[in-house]
């Protein structure tokens, strides 16, 4: 762990230099590989960032030294933003930030989600608390993604809004039993109250009988954010809303795959089937 900000670097520029292949298959990947060139790189360069930080909250190691790595990773940024020139982990960034005006707050953003996930595992928190943790881990990225899809400002962060919540909940949702592994529960307490839950015991929860009263409030709330996403992408440019709208697609079948299931342990894995990647791309890219 005492080179974890080295390793980081390292990392970081592995997946900038393959990031498609790494995320070949994936509902990412499908919904980048219809935008252009230099948008499909930019995208690529911004994941690739993503996972760096994420990686770093998601380390079993030392609480410091994960806080020193993310630290890096806002001095680096800072350095770049100034004109002081990129280091290891920021040289894929400068084309992107320099091409679609991307800001430096929102880089924050998704550090600062890192960041509570690197405070303390997250377990139950209350509805405003969850919204702050979805708008810097997955509105953040969804604000630099619009611009570099080309999303105007009256449209764009009320897009990233919207989308980057409906996204994030449903990875909640599907990702419960990964979550708890590490100690993590994302479901509000508000939520597990209203379905009786008392405790806040990762296991007892997840295997209580009314998890899914819980579970489906949050479902709801997913829902209401890509009804939202949608509204708003009808009013975008056909051409810069085609990836957002590809990706609500995909996972909006996720989270409908997710209710039907259930919450009952044992809990199948739900994933994106071919059809359900392709489909999209035909619907929206194609008709």
């Amino acid at each position: 762990m005492a080179n974890m900000v080295q390793d980081v670097s390292t990392a970081a520029q592995r997946t900038t230099t393959s990031a498609s292949p790494l995320a070949r298959g994936s509902s990412f990947y499908t919904a980048m590989r219809i935008l252009p060139r230099a948008q499909r790189q930019a995208m690529y360069e911004v994941y690739a960032f993503c996972r760096a930080v994420d990686d770093i909250a998601d380390d079993p190691g030392l609480q410091s030294d994960r806080r020193d790595a993310l630290e890096r990773w806002r001095q680096d940024l800072c350095r770049l933003y100034s004109g002081k020139g990129v280091t290891d982990l920021t040289r894929g960034l400068a084309m992107p930030i320099a091409s679609f005006d991307l800001r430096l707050e929102d880089f924050f953003a998704v550090i600062d989600g890192m960041h509570m996930d690197v405070a303390a595992d997250i377990r139950a928190p209350d509805w405003a608390t969850l919204d702050l943790y979805c708008d810097r881990v997955a509105s953040a990225v969804g604000r630099l993604s619009v611009r570099i899809f080309g999303v105007d400002e009256s449209n764009g962060p009320k897009l990233a809004h919207h989308l980057g919540r409906a996204l994030q909940m449903t990875n909640i949702l599907r990702d419960l039993d990964e979550d708890a592994e590490m100690g993590r529960l994302y479901v509000p307490s508000e939520a597990l109250s209203a379905a009786g839950i008392a405790s806040r015991d990762t296991g007892e929860v997840l295997g209580h009988p009314a998890l899914g009263q819980a579970c489906m409030l949050v479902a709801e709330r997913a829902r209401r954010h890509f009804a939202e996403a949608n509204a708003v992408s009808l009013r975008c440019r056909r051409a810069a809303a085609l990836s957002p709208r590809l990706m609500a697609s995909v996972y909006r079948a996720i989270l409908e795959r997710l209710v039907a299931r259930g919450w009952a342990a044992p809990r199948a894995s739900v994933r994106p089937t071919r059809s359900q990647l392709l489909w999209p791309i035909l619907r929206h890219g194609f008709f």
